[in-house]
């Protein structure tokens, strides 16, 4: 039986895997191949949908696609790979529970993505949160309501407010949409905290460039800027995070301030699995070698059996008229390469001839907070509730399958008709807190004297014969 193995289940493995599933339909079903998957999460997060997921804007299931939910030919395996030896043909599979072993395969598919980048900042380690997964979004959030129900009962003050100060440190797309959601959200926030004024908030974005948004042109970054000025924050242009020891912030300007939130969105680094922890061709900034079709290795010195996609190979960008031009790291790019990567192996297999990735771009889109966003297509700029409306209507086309596109409807129509969901459950991240708070710190006892009655309301006397109660019986 010949074996695929796919390293990495984000845009580009779980799109290459559904279809591949399509493509071999036939050897699937008559155990020629097998298809096996292995990431250590179980589910495709969607990460555009990440800044609504802070917000609340989008509910934290519904940016994540499940795995086992859409690849029913697929071994899927609960792990990460932390090396590929080609020359062997063996990924080293550490699991999440039990010793490492080798898998083999005939052919690999690595579409292992990208890793935050994260310099050696002193205090980042220990105090900051990212931006690339379903739990970070949820954390930042919780956080921030966290702090304004401990903000809202504390005197004026240092604490109060260290509470409420947040920054993001990255200019990004990343970061300037999670700062702009949560700018907004902590405006909505103000509507039920009367105790809090807007004059307290100090929301902080830091960008060691002198513009945010790159992939724009510079006169809407500098729109953008005035946009979340307006509302209030602070943006830090030309300066760079030097400390967050102890939870203070310290800038390259000399400016210092706690912050009870630090969001890291600093951009993006080649996955140590590609790397370092392979023998396949990388090139200087750590990223897979591939041909225009996907193969690895170049036309001169191809690689048999391995393909790549997504945010950890250098893709050569056929749309783009400049000599060594690559595919920017987004998952416009990413879900369409998994997609051909998949038509050009099943063509491959089969003595067919490949083609190579083409795909000019859309255009790029942001969301700048409830009702407010950016659009920009060449010289064609779009800016306000119509761009915030485009961003919504292409990312609820572009996530995978139609349960997670009408749950995601689903959920702003919600909120357009009864406002944001504001509750705090900071408290999930420690499940068992109030149940070992509850119980004895010692050895049980055995009553030294006559049973007494008991003296609260909530507690029930079973009759004979009656069920136990959990003794938080209703009252008749």
């Amino acid at each position: 039986m010949e074996r695929i193995v796919i390293v990495g289940g984000g845009y580009a493995g779980f799109t290459a895997a559904r279809e591949l599933e399509k493509g071999l339909r036939r050897e699937l079903r008559r155990g020629d191949v097998e298809l096996v998957l292995v990431d250590p999460r179980p589910y495709m997060t969607y990460q555009p949908f990440l800044p609504e997921v802070l917000a609340g804007s989008v509910e934290a299931r519904h940016a994540a696609v499940a795995h086992r939910s859409h690849l029913r030919r697929t071994r899927l395996v609960d792990g990460s790979v932390t090396r590929v030896d080609h020359a062997h043909h063996v990924v080293r599979v550490r699991p999440s529970s039990g010793d490492e072993y080798e898998l083999g395969y005939d052919t690999v598919v690595v579409t292992a993505g990208a890793v935050t980048r994260v310099f050696p900042v002193p205090g980042v380690a220990e105090h900051a949160i990212g931006m690339k997964h379903v739990e970070e979004a949820v954390a930042v959030r919780d956080q921030l309501l966290t702090s304004f129900d401990r903000a809202a009962s504390l005197p004026a003050g240092p604490e109060r407010e260290r509470l409420l100060t947040a920054t993001f440190v990255g200019g990004g797309f990343s970061g300037v949409e999670g700062f702009a959601e949560l700018l907004s959200l902590a405006h909505d926030l103000l509507r039920v905290y009367p105790e809090i004024d807007a004059s307290e908030l100090q929301l902080h974005l830091v960008e060691r460039n002198t513009r945010i948004l790159p992939e724009v042109t510079e006169r809407p970054g500098r729109w953008v800027v005035r946009q979340l000025e307006r509302r209030g924050a602070h943006v830090h242009l030309g300066s760079g995070l030097e400390s967050a020891a102890g939870g203070v912030v310290r800038l390259s300007t000399g400016e210092e301030f706690a912050s009870g939130l630090l969001v890291w969105t600093a951009g993006n680094a080649a996955n140590p699995v590609v790397a370092t922890h392979t023998d396949l061709p990388v090139d200087a900034r750590g990223y897979l070698v591939v041909q225009p079709d996907l193969r690895v290795g170049t036309v001169d010195q191809p690689v048999d059996d391995a393909w790549a996609a997504g945010d950890g190979a250098a893709v050569p960008d056929l749309a783009v008229p400049r000599p060594g031009a690559l595919t920017v790291p987004n998952a416009q790019h990413a879900v369409r390469q998994g997609r051909r990567l998949a038509r050009n192996l099943v063509a491959a297999r089969r003595g067919r001839s490949t083609h190579p990735y083409v795909h000019g771009s859309l255009g790029v889109v942001a969301t700048l907070g409830l009702g407010s966003g950016i659009f920009q297509y060449r010289r064609l700029v779009v800016r306000g509730p119509l761009a915030w409306l485009m961003h919504r209507g292409y990312h609820v086309l572009a996530i995978p399958t139609w349960e997670r596109k009408v749950r995601v409807l689903a959920v702003w129509l919600t909120a357009g008709l009864f406002g944001r969901d504001v509750v705090s459950l900071a408290s999930v991240q420690r499940p068992r807190a109030a149940f070992v708070a509850a119980a004895p710190s010692g050895p049980a006892e055995a009553p030294s004297g006559p049973a007494e009655a008991p003296t609260t309301a909530t507690t029930a006397v079973a009759e004979p014969g009656a069920p136990a109660t959990d003794g938080r019986a209703r009252a008749a």
